[in-house]
């Protein structure tokens, strides 16, 4: 198979008759007007930079991943969806997230793209107050569910991408392609995230929230502070009521509350140690 050509392939879905369609073009991210490619490559870390302000997305290449996520919570044979770490329970009145708007756009885009961008950094204010995802800044943080699901939504909207706050189905599509990579074990994702984030039992511990991008310890496939530094909202719900912040954060050991650990809190919940990323929707 030439590197890029696109193959399409056919997956019935267990227990359905749906049948999806998976272009294996991951290999070829896409770079949307307005941005140029940096560094890296698919398979270790493509990063664009947003020419305007400079910040810079990583392409998370779904369509090398493993069949072993969940879109529905019942069903795991999804490479894009979330996965199940920590023997949590996925159904409607636990762990749950609805396919429907902007996740259903997302998962049509990684269809026809074979992945997403996901940003570097957690988000960041400039000097003027915009979001932004860029190296050597404080996160935004004490910020809540609602404000930080408004603000990830303007980073970006044009006629050829529109940004969100991540969805726990592309933050679980991360943490697997980091095992898939051989970047980090699966016992580095479930169980110690110690070594590789801002956390309260790292060696030589701040025991503060740090800039971004602080440590190239603490980067894995170009992507920074995935684990540890500040905890991360995420459009994942547990009941009606929670939303999940994971990622852990510096006041956490990296034992107890590994980058796959789902804290949850009331949508007014904000506090110095929690902020959030943004992902693409390319059109």
């Amino acid at each position: 198979m030439k590197r890029y050509k696109e193959m399409c392939l056919r997956q019935k879905t267990e227990g359905t008759n749906e049948e999806l369609i998976i272009f294996e073009n991951y290999v070829k991210p896409p770079i949307p007007e307005g941005y140029k490619h940096v560094c890296g490559e698919w398979n270790n870390g493509f990063v664009i930079e947003r020419s305007s302000d400079g910040s810079q997305f990583v392409w998370i290449p779904v369509g090398y991943l493993e069949p072993n996520g969940t879109l529905d919570g019942v069903l795991f044979t999804k490479k894009f969806g979330r996965r199940n770490y920590r023997n949590n329970k996925f159904f409607e009145c636990e762990y749950h997230e609805t396919l429907k708007d902007e996740l259903v756009l997302q998962l049509e885009s990684v269809k026809k793209y074979g992945g997403f961008y996901i940003s570097r950094y957690n988000i960041s204010k400039s000097l003027a107050g915009k979001p932004q995802s860029v190296k050597g800044v404080m996160p935004w943080v004490n910020i809540n569910f609602d404000d930080a699901k408004e603000v990830a939504s303007t980073i970006e909207n044009n006629e050829a991408v529109k940004s969100h706050l991540t969805f726990g189905a592309e933050y679980d599509s991360v943490l697997e392609w980091f095992i898939k990579s051989n970047a980090r074990t699966r016992i580095e994702i479930a169980e110690n995230s110690t070594n590789w984030g801002n956390h309260w039992n790292t060696k030589n511990p701040p025991k503060k929230v740090l800039e971004t991008g602080s440590s190239k310890e603490w980067c894995t496939n170009n992507i920074y502070d995935f684990a540890g530094n500040v905890g991360e909202w995420t459009q994942e719900q547990k009941d009606s009521w929670y939303y999940i912040i994971r990622g852990g954060d510096y006041s956490c050991d990296g034992n107890f509350f590994p980058v796959c650990y789902r804290n949850y809190c009331n949508s007014f919940f904000n506090s110095g140690d929690t902020g959030f990323r943004a992902t693409l929707y390319i059109k």
